[in-house]
């Protein structure tokens, strides 16, 4: 994937000093050097802006007070930036976002995306009306091995796909519940104010139904979902879900996805059986996925040891036995979307390996799926179609 010899500039709305997301997204986008954070509202606290701002080197008339002045005073500069990055709150995210696509920017925005599909949708809908490109951070799909197992099930190398179980156990709200004084711990995930309708299915539960759909590219039929809330760490959202999913090829699977799992840091993890062989994957161990084929032994592929497919070759990073994690996952959804940014301002056509980010539609298809588990849920789990 190669480049033009030119620089993509870009602001930030939230990830302020203090903040865990937004500083992971400015060191994974810095990894290539192909964009330069050059604008921002970090917080607002308007200390905390400033002190971000300027710890990050930016002009100080480019630390603004609010993202509605940043996206009218930017679009009216010569050098304003080439895209926005939201990493605020789940509930502000669709009207930060709607604003720098009526400015003409391209946008970046961490999922869920927003806390409605009527709020999706419409995002999704100026940005085809604007011929802008907009990128949601579903963060997995950028490790190598996700896209070597998209590439193997495309090539029908397990054949066709017949069930998908995944998971994904954190225990930090568990942990909260003990360390009630920690204000560290993102607490605003369980309070439907900030969050929305759902805590943990949002939050990582859509990294599952976001991993199936990019690696299989089957489209969910219908859920049957059972949304808990366990723990009494002041919220009243779930921390722990199960969903039975069935896929318009009549494949069926299972997602579980908690918050509340004492011994599980980030342990996300899928098996995708197909009618030839089935593919597992860990994400605390993301340099190999196991294999298994009817008439062969099980193998382990190594990332940067064993030959991957072109596509997800292109996007390993170092040597076999030096991991490859989240700060190489994440780069690797920006060096696409930069890449696409950049091939657009040079008015070249965009392929469809240019185009492998998240697009807007991904994130339309989690909120849809959260609604449709959260209904679900309310109607004694039952089965709920799309």
């Amino acid at each position: 994937m190669e480049t033009a010899s030119r620089f993509l500039s870009y602001g930030m709305i939230g990830g302020s000093r203090n903040s865990f997301i937004g500083v992971v997204q400015r060191k994974a986008i810095a990894l290539d050097g192909t964009a330069v954070l050059k604008a921002g509202c970090f917080s607002r606290n308007a200390e905390t802006n400033r002190q971000t701002g300027e710890e990050l080197g930016l002009a100080e008339e480019r630390i603004y007070g609010n993202y509605r002045e940043m996206a009218e005073r930017e679009a009216g500069r010569s050098d304003k930036v080439d895209f926005a990055v939201v990493v605020t709150q789940n509930a502000s995210h669709f009207e930060i976002a709607r604003t720098f696509l009526q400015a003409g920017f391209n946008v970046s925005c961490d999922k869920p995306l927003t806390i409605s599909s009527v709020q999706a949708e419409e995002l999704a809908a100026l940005a085809r009306q604007k011929d802008l490109l907009f990128c949601v951070t579903y963060t997995k799909t950028g490790y190598p091995l996700v896209k070597q197992a998209r590439e193997m099930i495309a090539h029908g190398d397990i054949g066709e796909v017949k069930f998908v179980q995944g998971e994904y156990l954190q225990d930090w709200l568990a942990v909260a519940e003990q360390k009630s004084g920690d204000t560290k711990l993102p607490l605003w995930r369980v309070d439907p104010k900030q969050a929305g309708e759902s805590n943990c299915l949002a939050d990582i539960g859509t990294h599952l139904e976001n991993l199936v759909l990019y690696m299989t590219g089957l489209k969910l039929r219908a859920v049957c979902a059972r949304l808990d809330t366990f723990g009494k760490s002041g919220g009243s959202l779930d921390d722990n879900a199960t969903v039975l999913v069935e896929y318009e090829n009549g494949a069926r699977g299972v997602y579980w996805s908690s918050q509340i799992a004492y011994g599980n840091d980030n342990a996300l993890r899928f098996r995708i059986l197909g009618s030839k062989g089935s593919i597992e994957w860990d994400q605390e161990n993301p340099n190999s996925m196991s294999v298994t084929y009817f008439d062969k032994p099980k193998a382990i592929i190594s990332r940067g040891r064993d030959a991957l497919y072109p596509l997800a070759q292109s996007f390993c990073r170092i040597p076999a036995g030096h991991p490859e994690g989240t700060f190489e996952a994440f780069s690797n959804i920006y060096k696409a979307f930069t890449h696409a940014i950049l091939k657009r301002k040079a008015g070249e056509p965009l392929t469809a390996a240019d185009m492998d980010y998240p697009h807007v539609e991904a994130g339309v298809d989690g909120v849809h799926f959260v609604e449709k588990c959260l209904e679900s849920t309310r109607n004694g789990s039952v089965w709920v179609k799309f």
